[in-house]
């Protein structure tokens, strides 16, 4: 067992490598979580957008129009679910199953060609100035640009909740759809658009890990990730930087235990692997006696004739 082998400057920059999918993932749902829509498709959006993302990247040799069609794909996605719970009223727990399901099968259709096929490297953003600080340079100015965006956009979601009028009509919408609808706001074009963003960032989420953190295509290969931004959202209750800090705190565990194995720590592999659910499930457990954060509309289907 050697420990020594462990970068720490290395470590820190892994895991924020390693959460960005998640913290992706998880600040889409959270924005159609608080407009009333419970979308358990995460999964789904996220393999779909790690496809299209993957195929436009090697096919055009640019990742920026990879993750542009990795949005696209997710949001598209995201449509069906549209479909299914807006328009049809169908469950949204049985709806968001499906979609998972679906683009499970659908990526594994549209992947088959690109298995062992090495897309294009996506560039680090250079910060000359920033990335040569000792220590904290090569852990916080040293990524690409879509790093730095999920950081940006779980800051613009919290000032767009807290701070805007959009933000209020959107938790207006979420904590009673019918008083919204009263009121002369359009409740389903409004849970429409919070789907489309969180099936475009999912989508993101997911071209992140095939064109970034494992920059390769397997089939599967989100492996949960999708599962864990939803559970990550409850475990936040609902709160943008709380949703940041748990994607922080899994993507740091993950990428401990990963290194802890290379290390030859004496602990069977089978625990190290599971151990980043764990202490997640764990965390979310003593955290979510904070019920009262959930929108009181979450997965209750609105009738525009009330």
């Amino acid at each position: 067992m050697d420990l020594s082998a462990i970068n720490p400057v290395l470590l820190i920059a892994s895991l924020m490598v390693a959460a960005t999918p998640i913290l992706l993932a998880g600040i889409g749902e959270l924005v159609a979580e608080k407009s009333g829509v419970l979308n358990l498709g995460v999964e789904g959006m996220m393999i779909v957008g790690a496809i299209s993302g993957f195929a436009v990247a090697v096919e055009t040799g640019s990742p920026f129009l990879g993750f542009v069609a990795a949005a696209f794909g997710g949001a598209a996605l995201s449509l069906l679910f549209i479909l299914l719970t807006q328009v049809a009223l169908a469950n949204q727990v049985a709806s968001g199953l499906a979609l998972t399901l679906f683009g499970l099968g659908l990526s594994a259709l549209m992947g088959q060609n690109y298995v062992g096929v090495k897309p294009p490297p996506t560039a680090q953003l250079q910060m000359p100035l920033l990335s040569d600080i000792p220590v904290i340079g090569p852990i916080l100015f040293n990524h690409d640009l879509v790093l730095y965006l999920g950081i940006a956009i779980v800051a613009a979601v919290w000032v767009a909740l807290k701070f805007t009028r959009a933000g209020l009509i959107l938790r207006a919408v979420g904590e009673s759809h019918d008083a919204a609808h009263a009121l002369g706001y359009k409740v389903v074009r409004i849970r429409i658009l919070a789907i489309l963003f969180g099936g475009a960032c999912a989508g993101l989420g997911g071209a992140y890990i095939s064109l970034v953190r494992v920059p390769q295509w397997t089939e599967g290969m989100t492996a949960g990730v999708g599962w864990i931004a939803l559970a990550l959202v409850v475990f936040a209750s609902w709160k943008p930087w709380r949703v940041l800090l748990g994607a922080y705190l899994f993507g740091g565990i993950t990428v401990l235990q990963l290194n802890l194995q290379a290390a030859g720590v004496a602990i069977p592999v089978e625990y190290l692997a599971m151990s980043p659910y764990i202490i997640t499930i764990l965390v979310l457990v003593i955290l979510s006696k904070d019920k009262s954060s959930a929108p009181a509309s979450l997965g209750k289907i609105f009738h525009a004739s009330h």
